[in-house]
């Protein structure tokens, strides 16, 4: 067995054991990947992540994403988790202070927001309308009446979402999802909250198929939410709260440069700090 050094950082996180917790893997360097798999099955959380060397010239580091049944090209609160855990670890950008990551979608930068970071929201890999079968499929397994839908697209930024746009807040916290009936789809969700609400809109994130039912917050939904919404059905900047049904208090932040990039950012503090063996 190897030991490596081990971060269990929580995500998008106003306080302690509030947000997305990511298991991290420091110098990963020599696991295959059945043992990254393996690992991430056994931590059983929405994601683990592994610390690479970078391959491209570019970056910083390398990140391999893994949910417990799955690979994914890229996530959003595992590139803030990980990217804490690195800096906090003495990593040092080789650049003017913001990181790069490089992942399965290519190179993803981030950047210092106060004592937040925030990722560039990715280009999204599919967009556009969606089939009536699909919309079907969707708010059938969500529970839902499709004249609660004020607009739906694929918001695909590696992951596959497929995002709803609701009336409110409330009906997003009503859905009381159907895993079987969702099949292959991971079906994000958002809806506004009242004035002078815990946030200007709520988030939910539903993933069976790779073995997580509701993410508890979701830096990658969040980000195609932005790119199709913000500056149109969404204000240039605003927050999200996500976890509300889980028991978690996910806040969000997403900010937007005068260019139109997008930034989605979230507080992230380590809460385990060790080595495992692998």
């Amino acid at each position: 067995m190897t030991s490596f050094d081990f971060s269990q950082v929580d995500v998008f996180a106003p306080s302690p054991m509030t947000g997305n917790p990511v298991a991290v893997v420091h110098d990963a360097t020599g696991l295959s990947d059945e043992q990254m798999a393996a690992f991430a099955s056994w931590t059983n959380l929405s994601e683990t992540t592994f610390l690479l060397p970078p391959e491209d010239p570019g970056a910083d580091y390398r990140l391999r994403i893994f949910t417990p049944g799955d690979e994914l090209p890229f996530a959003g609160h595992p590139t803030l988790g990980s990217a804490h855990a690195w800096l906090e670890r003495g990593g040092t950008p080789a650049g003017d202070g913001r990181v790069v990551q490089e992942c399965g979608i290519g190179l993803v930068e981030l950047r210092r927001e106060g004592d937040r970071l925030a990722f560039r929201a990715p280009e999204l890999l599919r967009s556009g309308p969606v089939d009536d079968a699909t919309l079907g499929q969707a708010v059938e397994a969500l529970g839902i009446s499709e004249d609660r839908v004020l607009d739906v697209n694929w918001v695909d930024n590696g992951p596959g979402w497929l995002g709803l746009h609701l009336a409110s807040a409330a009906d997003v916290l009503a859905i009381r999802p159907d895993g079987a009936a969702m099949g292959d789809l991971r079906i994000g969700v958002i809806g506004p909250h009242a004035v002078a609400g815990p946030a200007d809109y709520e988030v939910r994130a539903f993933v069976p198929s790779i073995g997580v039912d509701e993410d508890p917050v979701t830096g990658s939904l969040n980000a195609g939410f932005a790119v199709w919404l913000s500056g149109g059905a969404l204000p240039a900047d605003y927050t999200v709260r996500q976890g509300t049904v889980l028991g978690r208090r996910g806040d969000v932040r997403i900010s937007t440069d005068h260019d139109g990039t997008r930034w989605v950012g979230g507080a992230s503090r380590t809460l385990v700090r060790g080595a495992v063996e692998l």
